[in-house]
């Protein structure tokens, strides 16, 4: 199981990504633009029995609520914006298209 947070392959070098940990307890998701400690960085958790159907949401290419406890509202610019809970995390047009490229590679697939 990994444990520390990656990015997709097809993101830059500068710190603009959606950035993922797969946990036992939960796939994590947070924005790699936030600059506070990171004790303190937003952060989306997803139930790892939702992770696929997240992934199939992503690569939908729609904005939609997944089981009530996740939600992706896709920019008409071709940005994303994240939401769990009270918290929001919002991507660029850039951002998001590296995410769904690594999505549509299977690099955030969750590893058994």
């Amino acid at each position: 199981m990994y444990t520390a947070w990656f990015k997709s392959t097809h993101s830059g070098s500068e710190h603009t990504c959606v950035e993922i940990a797969h946990r036992a307890e939960a796939v994590h998701i947070r924005d790699s633009k936030y600059v506070g400690p990171s004790d303190d960085q937003p952060i989306v958790s997803i139930a790892p029995d939702l992770w696929s159907a997240f992934l199939h949401l992503v690569l939908s290419a729609t904005s939609a609520s997944l089981d009530d406890t996740v939600s992706i509202a896709l920019h008409p610019a071709g940005g994303a914006t994240i939401v769990g809970g009270s918290t929001a995390l919002v991507y660029t047009a850039a951002e998001w298209d590296a995410f769904t490229k690594g999505v549509a590679d299977g690099q955030f697939d969750r590893v058994r």
